[in-house]
């Protein structure tokens, strides 16, 4: 005898007990709550007095939440040689640039990887896997080198322009362009007289949404947490995060204005990912599959 299937609503879903489904869903819980934990644990840090950031054992939660490590962390910032408003204009600017360069180059670069033939391609691609294991400090040099002989130092571009070439991001989109774009689809358009750039923004760019959002979040996110650099110089050009971590640096007379520091850094990249979080597991979930 067939078992039947269970729906909930019109939509079929695993045939498991109900008490099954409810043991996955408390177990989903107590991880999730286990894995917020330290940014809870940061939260809690940024609202202790001074004097209780230093218990032994350390106390999860403060007795005396205050807002005085905010207030002290905008006096100190407010104090600097260089307006505090100077920094976050610098830092919006490079990771709104650095993001929508890497968006578009790699976008474009994946799809041609994905969709149209030529000679050497899996060669190339396999450059691009190849560099996902090199760390960037050891790129390091040649980066300092090549923006030398550009005339790029200390200027914006010198932490624009490197970003437009992280290949993260094209990988993930390369491979779901793989999985996502349908050939036969983008052979139709071509007979209809459609140019490969049409076809690539109207056609190819919307089925892999989830994609360039993903995109867009890992490299907003690693540069808007730009701190120190051998490629900036001048004051004016820094960022929020270096000007955060000169200040900070003196040790524990400012503890709280670090821990501050650690929650203000903190907020724009978490809003970023919790807004698109569904369309990163999408993308996690389809960068190492194919049809």
């Amino acid at each position: 005898m067939k078992k039947k299937l269970r729906t909930r609503g019109h939509t079929v879903v695993l045939n498991r007990s109900r008490g099954g489904d409810a043991g996955i869903t408390v177990m989903l819980v107590i991880f999730g709550a286990f894995m917020f934990l330290p940014m809870v644990y940061v939260v809690s840090q940024s609202l202790k007095p001074y004097n209780e950031l230093f218990y032994f054992p350390p106390r999860f939660f403060p007795e005396a939440p205050t807002l005085a490590n905010f207030v002290s962390l905008f006096k100190l910032m407010g104090d600097s040689w260089v307006p505090f408003s100077r920094y976050i204009f610098n830092t919006v600017l490079v990771s709104v640039l650095g993001t929508f360069g890497n968006l578009a180059l790699g976008s474009l670069a994946a799809y041609a990887l994905s969709k149209i033939s030529f000679p050497g391609r899996g060669g190339f691609f396999a450059v691009i896997q190849y560099s996902l294991m090199i760390s960037q400090t050891v790129t390091g040099l040649t980066q300092f080198i090549l923006l030398s002989a550009l005339g790029l130092l200390d200027t914006y571009w010198a932490l624009v322009v490197p970003a437009w070439g992280s290949t993260l991001g094209l990988f993930l989109m390369k491979q779901f362009m793989d999985g996502s774009v349908s050939v036969p689809v983008l052979e139709s358009a071509r007979l209809d007289g459609a140019s490969e750039l049409k076809i690539f923004w109207d056609i190819a760019m919307p089925m892999v949404k989830p994609a360039w959002l993903t995109m867009i979040v890992y490299s907003f996110q690693g540069l808007w947490n730009t701190g120190t650099t051998a490629f900036i110089y001048s004051e004016q050009f820094k960022t929020l995060n270096y000007a955060i971590q000169q200040i900070t640096s003196a040790g524990v007379a400012r503890a709280g204005a670090a821990a501050a520091a650690v929650v203000f850094m903190m907020i724009v990249p978490l809003l970023v990912f919790v807004f698109s979080q569904s369309q990163i597991v999408e993308t996690m979930g389809s960068s190492g599959m194919k049809d």
